[in-house]
């Protein structure tokens, strides 16, 4: 039996002031064909993942917190107990409006990297309105700052 332990998987850290942990894929000892999991804490106001696309479809379970979701032109508040589809290529950002610690958990299919992880912590994420389509009207500002060295 493989087992992934949320309390000893300690995650990384991303510009954006959020923290991954994975828990199915990644570096976590439960690795599948089909999916991903992990689990994300995004900082009060303004923790973020930051306006991305992939290939993989996804979905976003809040487990605490509120947001503002983006996903292509459309914009909505999610709370806690909500979840969000998010289909294969659509551009999307979640950002905690709130001053509580977001946290919520990702599963996308098939399993692998997400371009978005490394693109950010390279300070190459594609900018919205420019490399990507612009964000919804009134979104959260993208966050796309490198890291400092």
């Amino acid at each position: 039996m493989i087992i992934a332990d949320l309390s000893q998987t300690p995650g990384r850290t991303y510009p954006a002031r959020r923290r991954t942990q994975n828990l199915v894929g990644g570096a976590s000892p439960i690795q599948a064909k089909a999916f991903s999991i992990g689990y994300v804490t995004l900082e009060p106001h303004g923790g973020q993942v930051p306006w991305h696309n992939q290939e993989q479809e996804e979905v976003y379970l809040v487990l605490e917190g509120t947001g503002e979701m983006c996903l292509g032109a459309e914009r909505a508040t999610l709370t806690a107990g909500q979840a969000v589809y998010i289909p294969s290529k659509v551009f999307h950002q979640l950002t905690n409006t709130g001053s509580t610690t977001m946290r919520m958990i990702y599963c996308y299919g098939p399993a692998g990297e997400v371009a978005h992880w490394r693109q950010e912590l390279e300070g190459t994420l594609p900018r919205a309105g420019v490399e990507a389509p612009a964000l919804p009207s009134g979104a959260q500002s993208q966050c796309i700052e490198k890291p400092k060295a």
